[in-house]
């Protein structure tokens, strides 16, 4: 079984290196001590297992997920992370509870062995995990071998386009993949807006709305972006801004 362990402090890779040197048929194929730099090693490794801490400078454990995608399986690894742990009991995938046993590890492993969970089981536990933790304070987007990591509150717009996703911010655009409905779901209500079924705004960037017929609106937002505003959407805004 070929192992990437994840955590920014020194001592928790060493313990747990060390541990894991009691296990036969475990290779550790790399160590990372942030977010960036496990992303990376699982892009180019492709290991088995990744042991992965959850707070990290630069990226967290469930952005590395996301970036780095589930075609291996995660043991997470935390100190304090109640809703963490709360998500992983129900959907079956295991946590280590620092500081933990040479027997708790044990039982991970064994763990990993004994099934095979379904990759978007994985995705669907780092979603629900990060969900429980409050809004996205800031969206991460892959473009090729970098990786743009743009706050949340400096969004504009968001345009749905296919299985992408367009994310206007501070004078740029970006492509991330995934679905309109994913994203919303992440966003803080009171400042994101669904307008329409393929726009989401903030209701910062607007400048005014404009009707465009008798049952049609747009939005004209302050960077001079006009998006469609639909019936429902409309209503949103007028009680939103009223």
């Amino acid at each position: 079984m070929r192992v990437i362990i994840v955590d920014d402090e020194f001592l928790a890779r060493a313990l747990l290196r060390e541990y894991l040197a009691a296990h036969p048929g475990i290779e550790i194929v790399a160590e990372c001590a942030n977010g960036f730099e496990a992303v990376k090693a699982i892009a180019e490794l492709q290991p088995d297992l990744v042991f992965l801490d959850i707070q990290m400078p630069k990226l967290d454990g469930f952005e590395v997920v996301e970036l780095a995608g589930a075609r291996t399986q995660y043991v997470f690894v935390t100190a304090y992370d109640q809703f963490a742990l709360r998500a992983f009991e129900v959907r079956a995938i295991d946590y280590l509870l620092k500081p933990f046993s040479r027997e708790r590890l044990a039982q991970a492993l064994d763990s990993v062995r004994a099934r095979t969970t379904p990759p978007e089981q994985v995705e669907a536990v780092a979603q629900e995990a990060a969900r429980r933790n409050g809004p996205l304070e800031r969206v991460l987007i892959r473009d090729g071998a970098r990786v743009h990591v743009v706050p949340a509150a400096s969004i504009d717009w968001i345009e749905a386009q296919d299985d992408y996703v367009q994310i206007s911010a501070g004078g740029r655009t970006h492509l991330k993949n995934g679905r309109m409905a994913e994203l919303e779901q992440g966003l803080d209500p009171a400042l994101f807006l669904r307008v329409h079924r393929s726009y989401i705004v903030n209701v910062g960037a607007i400048e005014r709305i404009e009707a465009t017929s008798k049952d049609s609106w747009c939005a004209v937002l302050k960077d001079g972006k006009r998006v469609p505003v639909s019936r429902s959407g409309y209503q949103k805004v007028r009680d939103l801004l009223s």
